[in-house]
């Protein structure tokens, strides 16, 4: 959710009261309750033509949308057992509904990375890979970076090979969620981990992290560590983009943000992005960029990795095409 879908979803909470909009918070992600917390404890004032405009759209939103089936879960369930019997289907409801009942995985999901982190510091790596892959590529790396250089690298490497999560291999996994968690008896098989997954996942790294992770998997297997790099796409990578990609995302970035990234950038990067600006909002950038005084690296990293996971969401939806940092065929 960009910037302004922040601000309009923290108007229509706080126009539903207190009791409603708690209602509202039960639906969403931990990430999700952050930022609307964060965008709504920034509010001092609003508009009432502002609100009724945020309403209004709302309203007529809503009125476009239909509701086939209450329970979408569980009429899936319905139908293929009505349709392949139960055995049949229980080999596809799973794959289908991805795991949806991770009650234990959801809880990790609340945590802070360094919470998570001293709770599976101990745990084999083989476990602490079933984990990750079920938490935001974001959060995962977090958690990486509170662990040793030696186990950052045994876990990314499972991470890489891992082709899912059969339900024979969920044992330990459970009995581990038991004892950290006191629950987490249901978790089921997911098609999670792989080569994207790793590759996005140390691409949230940085500060050197990444470099270590990928030579201590090269180290085991070449190869896979060429294919994870293919997979990479890094803030030097906006340079491939064509100019239409560029304001895609860019419409999509706060100004503040872009600031900082740019801050820290390449001289060709910096460039690629400000000749796909409007001439004046090039020129108010570079004024910004000169006013600036000297910033520090890890919040320079920070925002470059903000727009990078923009870039991915927009990739994932299909308006913004690329390849991978390795690749040059980017469109």
């Amino acid at each position: 959710m960009d910037e302004q879908g922040l601000n309009d979803a923290a108007i229509m909470l706080m126009s539903l009261g207190e009791e409603e909009a708690a209602e509202v918070f039960k639906h969403l992600s931990p990430k999700e309750v952050q930022k609307l917390g964060e965008t709504i404890a920034r509010m001092r004032s609003v508009s009432r033509e502002k609100v009724d405009e945020v309403i209004n759209r709302f309203t007529q939103d809503a009125a476009a949308q239909s509701l086939l089936v209450s329970d979408t879960s569980n009429y899936v369930r319905s139908v293929l057992k009505r349709a392949l019997g139960d055995d049949k289907a229980a080999l596809l409801i799973d794959r289908i509904l991805q795991g949806g009942d991770v009650s234990g995985i959801e809880s990790l999901k609340w945590m802070d990375p360094l919470s998570v982190a001293e709770l599976l510091r101990n745990e084999h790596p083989q476990i602490v890979a079933a984990i990750l892959v079920h938490l935001d590529p974001d959060q995962c790396s977090g958690i990486l970076m509170h662990l040793t250089e030696r186990q950052r690298g045994e876990v990314m490497l499972r991470i890489a090979t891992l082709e899912g999560i059969q339900p024979t291999a969920l044992k330990d996994l459970n009995e581990v969620l038991f004892r950290v968690l006191a629950g987490g008896d249901k978790v089921r098989k997911s098609s999670l981990g792989g080569v994207q997954a790793a590759a996005e996942i140390i691409n949230l790294m940085g500060s050197g992290a990444d470099t270590a992770v990928l030579e201590a998997i090269r180290n085991y297997e070449p190869d896979l560590a060429q294919k994870i790099m293919d997979k990479m796409f890094v803030f030097d990578d906006l340079v491939k983009l064509d100019g239409r990609s560029i304001q895609v995302v860019l419409r999509e970035v706060a100004s503040e943000t872009l600031v900082v990234a740019l801050k820290g950038a390449q001289p060709e990067v910096r460039e690629k992005i400000l000749t796909n600006m409007s001439s004046r909002a090039a020129t108010a950038m570079r004024e910004d960029l000169e006013s600036r005084g000297p910033m520090r690296l890890s919040e320079v990293e920070a925002q470059q990795r903000e727009i990078l996971k923009t870039v991915r969401r927009l990739a994932d939806e299909g308006q913004v095409a690329l390849s991978g940092g390795g690749d040059d065929a980017f469109v």
